[in-house]
């Protein structure tokens, strides 16, 4: 079934008379198989649902398209074409951790990229039966979770600072960013954000390569693999403790609270991080819960002070906030993959997760280029 209708053709067949097994190497090199969707018109429903459930892109599919199709037949699509660019990236990944590997040019690299990455939550299948097989037996069921009901799809974004814009007074935009998200853990994503880096040619032997992170140990000691690095805890991470100490010390919704923190925002977006640790110790909290809070906010100041010069980072335009890798989670994963009722198998969500990167990447095209492979 093609997107102008029907098609039907003779189409060579061959036997091994030793194993008795069939091809038809056109279909083979077309990646259809008799009966099924042709390669173009499967690249065009993948692309509905990437941007919609499966039984609304079916249903747009018929709008659209004209194409009669079931969201079964929609999910099968995805499925072999997801499966296809997860093993591109896979590859991609494996190929850059070879140190014999050669990347794009890196005469133009740029003098700093900044890479943010975080994670977000991704309900899963837990099912233990399954409904059967057409005339068959039932399916197995799904293999448990590796976390239970819940997944971590980590998240990144690589992007340049030279190329962010005032796109209106007070906010800024960036004009490329570039986003890498897995399943895996974390020497996936910074494996897979390391390819990326090479892919593009933004990593040269001068440029520094600015970590922002929201203060999880896991960014950190990963981000050690950049040997010219800038480390940068997020300034909005950094107040939300401010705020926890707030609230205990004048009230939930007390003015008092808002200009104290206001005031350590301010010497903070300074560069006086350790004027601020020094007036924090200084203070005497009468509860024994803000006692023992402040001095959590203390010693997590003290431990990241040295990735909180935001003056100078804001004086070399850094930024000094994770809102991209933020905005990245709501349009990789919360649009698509966190709506109402949805739960995902493991390798229903990294099939579906690849195409979806692409989209967003601006490279649906390469899509044309990879082969259509079979599932179980």
């Amino acid at each position: 079934m093609a997107r102008f209708g029907r098609l039907h053709a003779a189409v060579a067949r061959y036997r091994c008379p030793a194993c008795k097994d069939e091809r038809r190497p056109l279909l083979d090199l077309l990646g259809v198989e008799p009966g099924r969707i042709s390669g173009s018109l499967a690249r065009l429903l993948a692309l509905l649902a990437v941007v919609a459930p499966y039984p609304l892109a079916a249903q747009l599919a018929g709008l659209l398209l004209g194409v009669k199709i079931s969201p079964m037949g929609v999910w099968k699509v995805v499925q072999r074409l997801g499966e296809s660019a997860a093993r591109y990236s896979e590859g991609l990944s494996q190929y850059h951790a070879d140190s014999r590997s050669e990347g794009a040019s890196t005469r133009e690299a740029p003098p700093a990229v900044v890479l943010s990455v975080d994670g977000s939550m991704l309900g899963m299948q837990v099912r233990k039966q399954r409904r059967r097989r057409q005339g068959g037996a039932p399916l197995p069921p799904l293999p448990p979770g590796k976390e239970g009901q819940f997944q971590e799809v980590k998240t990144g974004v690589l992007l340049l600072p030279g190329e962010r814009v005032e796109t209106s007074p007070g906010r800024h935009s960036v004009v490329r960013r570039f986003l890498v998200s897995c399943l895996g853990n974390a020497d996936t994503i910074f494996a897979r954000l390391y390819a990326q880096l090479r892919e593009l040619g933004w990593v040269g032997p001068d440029t520094v390569v600015v970590i922002v992170g929201d203060g999880a140990e896991w960014i950190w000691n990963r981000a050690a693999m950049f040997v010219r690095r800038c480390e940068i805890l997020d300034f909005w991470h950094a107040l939300e403790h401010a705020w926890g100490v707030a609230r205990l010390l004048y009230g939930e919704e007390s003015q008092l609270a808002g200009r104290w923190v206001h005031r350590i925002a301010e010497d903070l977006r300074a560069g006086k991080v350790q004027e601020v640790i020094a007036r924090l110790k200084r203070m005497r909290p009468k509860t024994p819960e803000t006692r023992e809070k402040l001095q959590r906010l203390i010693a997590y100041y003290s431990a990241h002070a040295g990735r909180m010069r935001y003056d100078e980072y804001l004086r070399l335009g850094y930024g000094i906030g994770s809102g991209a890798v933020e905005s990245a989670h709501k349009q990789v994963v919360q649009a698509r993959f966190r709506q109402a009722g949805m739960r995902w198998s493991e390798a229903g969500a990294r099939r579906l997760l690849a195409l979806r990167l692409l989209l967003l990447n601006d490279n649906w095209t390469l899509l044309d280029r990879l082969p259509m492979v079979s599932v179980a």
